[in-house]
């Protein structure tokens, strides 16, 4: 049978469907008309409605429907969001609205305002640069247990200290705390690689770190009260304060630092170091060197670098749940560790085959602090910082 056979057909059907109907139709009870003819107003009305609404949508976006939104709440820096996101929106067509911190209250001014906002949220998802921040909204039951999809790149699961227990945060790309110094005035082999070898005497006035109130500073502060415990600390930064410590708004204001020659010597993240390296800056880094098994040693031991991963978690009664899982799956997936890996920032990937196309940004083996017990140390570890630095 043609087609033109078959328009035939459909239309000598379609014409015997109308006849039928008309017939119908006449033999049909006044009432019953009625309450047919009532029915199809009241639906002509409701389409009619919807496509008014429509065309004001259309009409008050310019001629365009805005997208859908999803909020997200992030410490990361700017330089770093759209590159990462510019992608998820063009595949997506959703919106992403960002809503970012400062440098100097890096992290914990966005914590309070998720706590502020917690019995009527309005962030879907928290993307933060470490993973003490975000262990304490979990602790406060702000965010929700949920699984990712590209789980399944991990064949034994995702590695379990960049995962929280219960689920409600995943970690990926990560950085480290280093050592970082001037290069035109010292040598890699004068650096100290310890961090109880930065109270002698050689040192006084000469070492930097961020205010430890904010940020990943803080986050060292109570890995090393998990790592050494409270008293060593405590001697530690006492030492340290009386021997010139200097304090700046930020990791990359210590960076700058040691640049232009304030200081020696100073703590920070790699992902700075490689800001400074990308300005030609006279600024190299070393690793914390741990302790070898039994040593006897008199100050703050040392357990190696920590690691600190970003982290992707959704909020608890966000206002877009569905988009939500959409973006942290999208977050943690290989594509945004590669675009980060190959970014100004140049954090590792969790994911080893992946790591293995960044030897350069290797690291040798991390301090070993559980996500568990660096919120337990977080609370004597603020103790400390608000009695040395009030």
């Amino acid at each position: 049978m043609t087609l033109r056979d078959r328009l035939r057909d459909l239309q000598r059907t379609l014409r015997d469907a109308r006849l039928d109907f008309q017939d119908k139709w006449r033999e049909m009870p006044v009432r019953k008309k009625a309450t047919i003819v009532g029915g199809l107003s009241g639906v002509i009305v409701i389409c009619t409605g919807i496509t008014l609404w429509f065309i004001l949508r259309v009409v008050s976006s310019g001629g365009v429907v805005p997208p859908q939104q999803i909020v997200l709440y992030t410490s990361c820096d700017a330089h770093l969001i759209e590159p990462v996101l510019g992608p998820f929106e063009a595949e997506t067509g959703l919106k992403v609205r960002v809503v970012g911190d400062t440098e100097a209250g890096k992290t914990t001014g966005l914590v309070q305002r998720l706590l502020a906002e917690r019995d009527k949220p309005r962030a879907d998802v928290w993307w933060s640069n470490e993973h003490l921040a975000t262990s304490i909204l979990a602790r406060e039951g702000l965010l929700e247990p949920f699984a990712v999809r590209s789980e399944a790149d991990f064949p034994g699961g995702w590695p379990e200290p960049f995962k929280a227990s219960d689920r409600t945060w995943y970690g990926f790309a990560l950085r480290a705390r280093v050592i970082a110094y001037n290069s035109n005035r010292l040598s890699k082999n004068n650096v100290p690689t310890r961090l109880r070898d930065l109270t002698d005497a050689a040192w006084a006035g000469k070492v930097g770190m961020a205010r430890p109130q904010f940020g990943t500073t803080r986050t060292h502060i109570a890995a090393l009260v998990a790592t050494a415990g409270e008293a060593s600390v405590r001697e530690w930064l006492t030492l340290m304060k009386a021997q010139g410590l200097r304090l700046y708004d930020g990791n990359s204001g210590v960076v700058q630092a040691i640049a232009h020659g304030e200081i020696d010597i100073g703590l920070t993240d790699t992902d700075d170091c490689f800001a400074a390296d990308r300005n030609n800056w006279p600024v190299a880094f070393v690793y914390e060197t741990p302790d070898k098994p039994n040593a006897r040693i008199t100050g703050l031991p040392s357990a190696g670098p920590l690691v600190i991963p970003n982290t992707v978690a959704r909020l608890r009664g966000g206002p877009n749940p569905n988009y939500a899982q959409r973006l942290a799956d999208y977050l943690t997936s290989a594509q945004v560790e590669r675009i980060l890996a190959q970014s100004d920032s140049r954090n590792l990937p969790v994911r080893e085959s992946l790591a293995k196309e960044f030897p350069s940004q290797a690291m040798p083996q991390p301090a070993a602090v559980a996500p568990g017990d660096l919120l337990a140390a977080q609370g004597a570890a603020d103790r400390l910082i608000a009695e040395i630095f009030p």
